[in-house]
């Protein structure tokens, strides 16, 4: 769109009166219910004052020059574009309070259980619940969790190559694929992963990463070349970590094509689930919500994350117990989202989550 033609429908937008807006509000409304182009006699059925199906059809007519809405094909019904969406999201939309039902689901989620859950369980279980409640994908970015050790152990994977297998103290497992000198004896993976299960249990891996640099010397000694360079790659792998310190839990896609009713449903799904396996994109973009307070709603194109696959997200920070923002959680969907009950959902979510992490 040209810089002329925006302004243009911005003047639009701002100059609309409140018959034009309340006929908007209504298609919008009744499109989120049923996800069908809208026509003029299902909102004059609708609209508390009488106003006949010709009179709608002239309003939409105008909201259609703003912008606002458009027709999707050669029938008489209309959609709401991604600039109609943010317009009724942003000067429209009239958020309730949330349900004291849903309420006392997400506290029964999240903070009611007596039972002894690490941090990782507790988010995990939080992404679980807000897809359930939302019915679509629920999606946490929370600092990355440092577990203590038990085990660390080396297998051979094929000529050059090995897997490094982290176990953490609440039985968590971790596992990386590592270059290794060829033809190195499977004896001296052995020794790698006594050698560092022995010295290294009880500890975080930043830990044991300190631990191995300031220890460089006596490993080379007390070990073959070869075996050193098994545990300095075993223990490298990790500190370069694409996902750089934050943790990606993505959970509840199914969720996403219960639905789907056109190919081009199935097809916007597809692209969105490659754009859920970008991880570090999505990271950088969740991140977003760490910049500011309360709620963020990204619409459709609006990031280029999200431009083919024309999927919403609803996102909040969580904080510490200092305030300070460390995570963020919420729900990606298609931009046909119950936007009114979803938004207050994620807020409170993170609010109680907040409360028990601290």
């Amino acid at each position: 769109m040209d810089t002329s033609r925006a302004e243009e429908r911005q003047f639009g937008i701002a100059a609309l009166d409140q018959r034009s807006r309340e006929i908007f509000s209504r298609l919008v409304d009744t499109y989120l219910q049923t996800g069908e182009p809208v026509g003029s006699r299902t909102i004059s059925r609708v609209l508390p004052s009488t106003l006949s199906p010709a009179s709608v059809r002239n309003v939409m007519t105008d909201l259609e020059e703003a912008g606002l809405i458009y027709s999707p094909h050669t029938s008489a019904g209309r959609l709401p574009t991604e600039l109609g969406l943010r317009f009724y999201v942003d000067a429209l939309l009239e958020i309730d309070p949330l349900a004291s039902e849903e309420r006392a689901k997400i506290d029964a989620h999240v903070a009611g259980s007596n039972r002894a859950r690490s941090v990782e369980q507790i988010l995990t279980e939080t992404t679980n619940m807000l897809s359930g409640l939302s019915h679509c994908a629920g999606v946490v970015v929370a600092p990355k969790i440092n577990m203590k050790l038990r085990h660390i152990e080396f297998v051979t994977l094929g000529p050059g190559r090995a897997l490094v297998i982290l176990v953490n103290d609440d039985g968590s497992v971790e596992n990386r694929a590592i270059d290794v000198p060829v033809g190195l004896p499977p004896s001296a993976l052995t020794r790698a992963s006594n050698y560092l299960t022995a010295r290294c249990q009880g500890k975080t891996l930043p830990e044991v990463q300190k631990f191995i640099n300031a220890e460089l010397a006596t490993l080379k000694r007390e070990l073959s070349e070869l075996t050193a360079k098994v545990v300095e790659a075993g223990i490298a792998t990790w500190s370069g970590d694409n996902a750089g310190d934050k943790t990606l839990i993505v959970r509840g896609q199914s969720k996403l094509i219960e639905d789907l009713t056109t190919m081009e449903d199935l097809e916007r799904i597809r692209r969105l689930f490659d754009v859920l396996e970008t991880k570090k994109d999505l990271v950088d973009l969740l991140g977003a919500a760490e910049k500011g307070e309360g709620v963020r709603i990204f619409i459709g194109s609006e990031n280029k994350l999200f431009s083919l696959s024309g999927s919403s997200l609803i996102i909040a920070p969580y904080h510490d117990s200092k305030e300070k923002i460390v995570g963020v959680l919420g729900v990606i969907g298609p931009t046909r989202i119950n936007y009114a009950r979803i938004i207050p959902m994620v807020d409170y979510t993170a609010r109680v989550v907040g409360r028990l992490l601290t």
